[in-house]
């Protein structure tokens, strides 16, 4: 019996993306975000990411990876910590 070679990445058709998630982290750095006053343009400047890559993230098109969370709590001035706390009330809040 021949052994299958190994592939890295997920299984096709598998996704990690959950709607519900993304829309509460989006929400966390929009509320972040304006309580702060800085605009999506200067955070996603300060990130160093795609201004129109923060607008989907913010609203929960996209899910982030790690390093993008990392930078996005930076350009926050904020813990990551804060950041996934922030996003843990917003899912409660939408009765997740």
């Amino acid at each position: 019996m021949q052994k299958r070679p190994v592939q890295p990445g997920r299984p096709a058709g598998a996704t990690t993306f959950d709607a519900e998630l993304a829309q509460a982290f989006g929400a966390a750095v929009r509320a972040l975000r304006t309580e702060r006053g800085i605009a999506q343009e200067l955070l996603a400047n300060q990130a160093g990411i795609e201004r129109s890559h923060l607008g989907k993230i913010e609203r929960g098109e996209h899910m982030p990876t790690l390093a993008i969370i990392f930078k996005i709590a930076s350009a926050l001035e904020c813990s990551t910590a804060a950041l996934m706390s922030a996003t843990e009330s917003q899912l409660a809040a939408s009765g997740a």
